[in-house]
């Protein structure tokens, strides 16, 4: 869900800009800003709440708490917070929010006044309290800028417009397609992109969509990282950083004849279970900790960077797997 267009817009826009020529400490905070507005317009998931609580209250197991959850959020989900029209004015009351000064919060305020009005009308209440949780979240954002961070309103615009704006995308091969003009009525996609006719191709072609985003931002992350701290850059040297445990994703084959067939409509099993393949990343830092003779110093002191390539190792191969797994049983 989210986490897939933070990482999206943290890797392209860390990357951009120490390409431009911005120090590597300053590339990562822009990186984590764009990710965390990217991130944002799936607040509006939080009204999937509500047919959770109606799923508990009629005693539905967990798959039928999934649908409950999806079918009630889908109500609401990517209309207002994902409209690229929506996109630059939330982005432009974020950075008047940072601005600070009483004649630009009052310009913030009445964007966002606006904005409510025009989705109440569109949308009705339902579509105002979301755009209400939508503008709060980004505010919110932009006084944590104000705080913690030295970004002029001008950076703070452009960061929240790449974040917002590249966050739709995304969802063009998950579900129905955004609203990228909302409120107005135009569709600009009509259907979502379809990876294979079969569903659960398209739903394992997804995944490694998905896959290569988290691969591309960990990179980035730990090239930035080794740069700023001016150490050896390995970044890109993954073998060196994966422990030979992460093949043990390799017998997560045995899931395509353990769990249904994965589709975007009953994709919980799979997804949850080959991302629990990652725990492996953790197994070796503590049978490393026990302290084993055979193994060679720097392989006795890992830390998180190791676990975290690890673990990304071993579902990346359980991925594999389970794909090879299941074109072998429908040949």
């Amino acid at each position: 869900m989210f986490v897939g267009h933070a990482l999206a817009a943290f890797a392209l826009v860390a990357l951009v800009a120490r390409r431009l020529g911005e120090r590597p400490a300053r590339a990562l905070t822009l990186g984590v800003v764009a990710a965390l507005f990217a991130a944002a317009p799936d607040v509006d998931i939080g009204y999937a709440l509500v047919g959770v609580v109606s799923g508990l209250g009629a005693g539905t197991g967990a798959l039928g708490l999934a649908e409950s959850f999806w079918s009630t959020g889908n109500l609401v989900h990517r209309a207002v917070t994902h409209s690229l029209v929506v996109a630059p004015i939330v982005a432009l009351a974020a950075a008047a929010w940072v601005d600070g000064r009483g004649s630009a919060r009052a310009v913030a305020l009445a964007l966002v006044a606006g904005l409510v009005a025009v989705t109440a009308t569109v949308s009705g209440v339902l579509g105002a309290v979301v755009t209400v949780a939508f503008v709060a979240t980004a505010l919110a954002l932009a006084a944590a800028i104000r705080r913690r961070t030295e970004l002029t309103p001008r950076a703070t615009f452009a960061l929240a417009l790449a974040g917002l704006a590249s966050h739709p995308f995304g969802d063009l091969f998950t579900g129905e397609p955004p609203a990228f003009l909302y409120p107005l009525s135009t569709d600009v996609v009509t259907a979502r992109v379809a990876l294979s006719a079969d569903p659960t191709l398209h739903l394992l072609g997804a995944f490694a969509l998905e896959l290569a985003t988290v691969w591309a931002a960990v990179l980035a992350w730990s090239h930035l990282r080794a740069e700023r701290d001016g150490r050896s850059n390995r970044a890109f040297d993954v073998p060196r950083r994966v422990d030979p445990l992460a093949v043990a994703g390799a017998g997560y084959a045995a899931g395509a004849f353990l769990i249904p067939a994965p589709t975007l409509d009953l994709s919980y099993p799979f997804v949850f279970s080959v991302l629990a393949v990652g725990a492996v990343g953790v197994a070796p830092v503590r049978i490393r900790r026990r302290g084993r003779a055979a193994l060679s110093p720097e392989f006795a002191r890992p830390g998180p960077e190791r676990a975290l390539f690890t673990g990304l190792a071993a579902v990346t191969i359980a991925w594999l797997a389970y794909l090879l797994a299941y074109l072998a049983g429908v040949a």
